[in-house]
């Protein structure tokens, strides 16, 4: 039981480092600090784990007599939703765009939204109890948790897509879907199907280990070449759980989260919707994006990475749209969460209303060539220490000037350093990441060779 929650919950390798006494133990937990008065909705996604890992939580939520209601496959912002709909808890069961080996469990608060760190911290450190202590049975008889299928969760989340756009159709868009193997297989076509797009649909088979492979928003070469050979108008490819989309302009061209932030924050601002004429975005979006929205009269607010972060901005700031280059994009008025196909419709949304083309929509991001360096070192905390480094890393940032960004962090659980560098030109991006690369192994020290 020694797994605790990152950025994203608890994820590791199902059954060695995910097993099932530790998932049941982080149901007994979920249950002891978010309450078991409540239920607690229960999705996954593809995984050939998935079935074994939702027995266990259900299995420890049960013995503490909370209840469980059973969603079945369904995109992770499909259980946030349905979390907030039901007054419950909410757990999904999934590693996002990792392989399928992997697995995960990613707790929601009963509005729908992520768990705030100190729930996150109580639960570790409930877990770490029953690591020590055979748990005494709190529930006998009657007292004990049910589980029971939630029939219409699929309707249910379906119906909240449709409702996004508020009864405009996308009759007559054709438009190319890549579900990834992974949880969108169902509503992804259902939805599009539905607003009366003409779809084609990828990688809607799964198997239980084909999800992510090969396919999917980290790996749209499909979903490009069938938009080409269809002559669609775009093409939307999703990741696992459905928390995020890459988009795909009619050249088969990708459309980033930031350009995708870009056209609907310049949409919503046209419309009235763009709360304090601000969105949210992490260190890591390109500059391009920040320069698009000016010229625009907007601004974005920069949040470290993780879309922990650029949630809090949202509420902090109330804006209603933020999110990372990644594609996970958060649109607070209609989800809690980031939500691909939600975020996709609203793009098809733009594209129909407007009557112009993808390509056309994302060109307002000049985008700046990005170089990016992960240097494994031996003391990450050096860094902080080393004041020659950093006024080094000032200069160049400096010499930059507006036309380029220096970004150096050191990883929060690993021993590297990441080095991100926007230019003018990607030679001179490529020139610099190596530059500070070379710099951040003087100052920590090479790794050492795996023995």
């Amino acid at each position: 039981m020694t797994l605790r929650f990152g950025t994203d919950g608890i994820r590791g390798v199902a059954n060695r480092e995910l097993t099932v006494e530790l998932v049941t133990a982080l149901g007994r937990a979920a249950a002891r600090v978010l309450g078991s008065h409540q239920p607690f909705v229960i999705g996954r996604d593809t995984r050939r784990s998935g079935p074994m890992l939702e027995a266990a939580l259900v299995a420890g939520l049960c013995a503490e007599g909370a209840n469980a209601l059973l969603a079945g496959v369904v995109p992770t912002p499909a259980v946030a939703h349905l979390a907030a709909r039901h007054g419950g808890a909410g757990a999904v069961i999934s590693a996002s765009h990792n392989a399928f080996a992997d697995n995960g469990v990613k707790l929601f608060a009963p509005s729908g939204r992520k768990l705030p760190s100190d729930a996150e911290t109580r639960i570790e450190e409930e877990l770490g109890r029953l690591a020590v202590d055979t748990p005494a049975s709190v529930a006998e008889g009657s007292a004990v948790g049910v589980a029971s299928e939630l029939r219409a969760a699929v309707d249910e989340y379906i119906a909240h897509a449709i409702a996004a756009l508020e009864g405009r159709t996308l009759a007559g868009l054709r438009v190319v879907i890549d579900c990834a193997n992974g949880a969108t297989f169902r509503t992804a076509p259902r939805v599009l199907e539905a607003l009366g797009a003409d779809v084609t649909v990828l990688h809607a088979a799964p198997d239980g280990t084909n999800i992510n492979a090969g396919c999917g928003s980290m790996h749209p070469d499909d979903v490009r070449d069938d938009v080409v050979r269809t002559r669609a108008h775009a093409g939307l490819a999703f990741d696992g759980d459905g928390d995020r989309v890459i988009a795909v302009d009619e050249h088969g061209e990708t459309v980033d989260g930031d350009q995708i932030m870009a056209i609907l924050a310049l949409d919503f601002h046209e419309r009235g919707r763009l709360r304090n004429n601000s969105i949210a975005a992490t260190v890591m979006s390109n500059l391009g994006l920040r320069r698009a929205l000016a010229d625009h009269g907007l601004d974005m607010i920069e949040t470290p990475v993780g879309d922990r972060h650029v949630l809090d901005a949202l509420e902090e700031h109330d804006l209603v749209l933020g999110g990372e280059q990644s594609g996970h994009v958060v649109i607070r008025d209609l989800a809690t969460t980031g939500d691909g196909l939600l975020t996709g419709l609203c793009v098809l949304d733009v594209i129909f209303r407007n009557r112009r083309r993808l390509s056309h929509l994302a060109a307002v991001v000049k985008r700046y060539p990005q170089a990016q360096r992960n240097v494994r070192v031996a003391d990450r905390e050096a860094l902080d220490r080393d004041r020659r480094f950093w006024h080094s890393a000032r200069q160049v940032a400096e010499q930059l000037g507006d036309e380029g960004r220096v970004l150096v962090r050191p990883s929060g659980t690993e021993p590297m350093v990441r080095i991100m560098v926007e230019a003018p030109s990607a030679a001179q991006a490529d020139e610099v990441a190596d530059w500070l690369a070379a710099a951040v192994q003087e100052a920590c020290g090479a790794a050492a060779p795996p023995s």
